[in-house]
C-alpha cells in the first residue's frame, strides 16, 4: 500500500500535469479563435472565383480547358491534409482511417459513391499522415511538413503543382483531397473531395440576364483562373484542418484538465484516510503503551 508520501508525491506530479494541460486548453483555444477567422475569410474568395468559373464554362463550351475534362479513371491522386503535431484526440487517426479505406478502392462514408481503381499516388501536407502512410508503405509523389498556423497560399502551391502536373501528363486521371472539415467546435467531420477535373456547379439562375466581357480573352481567363481555383481548393482545406486540429486539441486537453482534477480529488481522498489511519495507530499505539504502565 502506497505511504502517504507517496501519494502527496503522485497528488503534486498530477498538479504540474493540470497545468501544462490548462494552458494548452487555453493556447489551443486561442489559435482556434484565429483560425476560424481564416476559414470564414476565405469562404468568399472561394465562392466568387468559381461562381466566374461556372459562368465561363457554360457561356464558352466550345472551349475545353484540361482541367475540367473528365476521362477514364484508372490512376489517382490523394492530398491528404495532418496535422503536424498529436495531443489533437482522435483528429488524425479517423481521417487517416479514411484514407486507407479510399486507397483499397472501397466505399467510404465520406464519399458520395463508392470508386475502384487500379492504384493511388499520394502528396502529404503533415507529418502525422506523412509517417502513418509511410510505415504502411503508400507511394507518395511529395510531401511538406511544418506548415504554419497562419498558413499563406504560397505554403501550398508547391505540393499542388505534383498534382496538376500529373494530371496533365495524364499519370492521374482525378485528383482528391482529405482533410478534416471543420463544422463547430465540437465536430470535425473527416472529408475526402475532388478538385480535378474541377467539380464546377451549374451556373446560378438569375431574374436578370447579365454578361462579363473578359479580357484578353474568356480562354485566358480560363487557363489563368482554374490552376489558382484548384490551389485555393486545397488552401482552404488545409485552413479547414488547422480549425478542427486546434479545436480537437483544445477539447482533449480540457478533458485531459477535468480527468486531472478528477485524480487529484481521489488522490485527496485517499491521503487524507491514508492520514487518518496513521493517526488513528499512533493513538492506539499511544493508549496501548499508557495501559501497559499502569
Amino acid at each position: 500500500m502506497a505511504t502517504a508520501r507517496d501519494i502527496k508525491r503522485r497528488i503534486k506530479s498530477v498538479k504540474n500535469t493540470q497545468q501544462i494541460t490548462k494552458a494548452m486548453q487555453m493556447v489551443a483555444a486561442s489559435k482556434m479563435r484565429r483560425a476560424q477567422i481564416q476559414v470564414v475569410e476565405a469562404r468568399p474568395y472561394a465562392e466568387k472565383i468559381r461562381e466566374i468559373l461556372s459562368h465561363l464554362s457554360e457561356r464558352y463550351p466550345e472551349y475545353r480547358h484540361p482541367f475540367i475534362i473528365s476521362r477514364e479513371v484508372k490512376r489517382v491522386g490523394l492530398i491528404v491534409i495532418s496535422s503536424d503535431k498529436g495531443l489533437c484526440g482522435a483528429l488524425n487517426s479517423n481521417l487517416l482511417r479514411q484514407v486507407l479505406q479510399f486507397i483499397k478502392g472501397k466505399s467510404s462514408p465520406i464519399l458520395e459513391h463508392g470508386i475502384a481503381w487500379a492504384s493511388t499516388d499520394l502528396i502529404t501536407l503533415g507529418r502525422k499522415g506523412r509517417d502513418f502512410l509511410k510505415r504502411t508503405g503508400q507511394n507518395i509523389l511529395a510531401e511538406a511538413t511544418g506548415i504554419a498556423d497562419k498558413p499563406k497560399l504560397i505554403d501550398v502551391v508547391p505540393a499542388v503543382k505534383v498534382a496538376m502536373d500529373e494530371f496533365l501528363k495524364g499519370t492521374l486521371d482525378q485528383v482528391f483531397v482529405a482533410y478534416n472539415k471543420f463544422i463547430n467546435t465540437m465536430d470535425q467531420k473527416p472529408t475526402i473531395s475532388q478538385i480535378l477535373p474541377c467539380p464546377l456547379p451549374p451556373g446560378v439562375e438569375r431574374k436578370q440576364s447579365w454578361d462579363y466581357i473578359y479580357e484578353p480573352s474568356s480562354e485566358t481567363v480560363l487557363d489563368s483562373l482554374l490552376p489558382r481555383y484548384v490551389e485555393f481548393l486545397v488552401y482552404q482545406a488545409l485552413l479547414e484542418n488547422i480549425a478542427s486540429e486546434h479545436s480537437a486539441r483544445m477539447i482533449a486537453m480540457k478533458n485531459a484538465t477535468d480527468s486531472a482534477k478528477d485524480i487529484i480529488f481521489d488522490l485527496n481522498l485517499t491521503y487524507n484516510k491514508a492520514r487518518q489511519a496513521s493517526i488513528t495507530t499512533a493513538i492506539s499505539e499511544i493508549a496501548a503503551g499508557s495501559a501497559a504502565v499502569t
